[in-house]
């Protein structure tokens, strides 16, 4: 059996979607979900749902009975992540697992990225538990930037912090396939994938596609953190996400998302999904 964690959200879908695409029976993939209501359309394809809350212990011991591996995709409650990972690194041992894939960050043992301490702290936790595990370090995913296209083009400039940084990202449902696929392949236990798209871009990079590809100018107006953090402040974004949006940004100036070893289409056995081919969905 194959336990995804997370299986309702986005990434967890497409990871299993990509499990079934390599021809694992839905019968012997566990979606672990907080909410099984939500995970009816993944039980009508025959995939075995099962109740799991990172906060409860408890529920991941049962949800994790006869895994041979399991998926952690990484908690989305910042700064509750380390217990909320223990909590799954636990029941992972009392279940016996054979191997555990935990999706990281990028370079997270030298990343500045605010986020990267909980992820370095976790996986500190999976060295020191003696579990078989492989790692997952994924960098940012291209749907991250494209979510400011629509208000690029209603104020007529894309607005961050990155400087002249470099990002490699690549597509969601790239970082599913990397998932699938060391989930499916053997020896894996002991590795750990630094993922990355193969192309790097600046955001002014982007605002030049984004110009080039709807018709309408869009330059990239770089401030600092403190005032991007601000301008989404006023944009009605909480708090803790623009402070985490702001830092991510300052951190990608300094080179934090920039990748160029290519393990991630190496892995899924195909070049990584281009900015180019996703800006014209989300332009409509």
């Amino acid at each position: 059996m194959i336990v995804v964690t997370g299986a309702t959200g986005q990434l967890g879908r497409l990871v299993i979607q990509s499990l079934l695409q390599r021809q694992v029976p839905a019968s012997r993939i566990v979606a672990a979900v907080r909410n099984p209501a939500k995970a009816a359309d993944l039980a009508a394809q025959g995939i075995v749902v099962r109740q799991a809350d990172y906060s409860q212990p408890e529920s991941l011991r049962t949800a994790f009975a006869g895994a041979e591996k399991v998926l952690l995709i990484s908690s989305s409650e910042v700064g509750q992540r380390l217990p909320q990972h223990r909590n799954a690194i636990e029941a992972a041992q009392a279940a016996g697992v054979g191997l555990l894939a935990y999706t990281s960050l990028l370079h997270a043992d030298t990343s500045p990225l605010g986020l990267a301490e909980e992820h370095r702290q976790s996986e500190a936790l999976l060295r020191q538990s003696g579990l078989p595990h492989v790692i997952l370090r994924n960098g940012w995913y291209t749907e991250n930037y494209l979510a400011s296209v629509a208000p690029a083009l209603q104020h007529g400039a894309y607005i961050g912090a990155a400087g002249e940084g470099r990002i490699a990202s690549a597509a969601r449902a790239d970082y599913a396939e990397a998932a699938a696929a060391v989930l499916t392949q053997p020896n894996q236990a002991g590795k750990v994938h630094e993922l990355a798209g193969d192309t790097a871009y600046t955001l002014a990079d982007l605002a030049a596609a984004i110009t080039r590809l709807s018709g309408k100018t869009v330059p990239y107006v770089n401030l600092s953190q403190a005032d991007f953090e601000a301008a989404l402040l006023k944009a009605g974004l909480p708090a803790p996400l623009a402070a985490l949006l702001a830092d991510s940004d300052a951190a990608a100036a300094r080179g934090a998302l920039f990748d160029d070893q290519h393990q991630l289409s190496r892995l899924i056995g195909r070049p990584t999904t281009p900015l180019e081919a996703l800006l014209p969905v989300v332009l409509g």
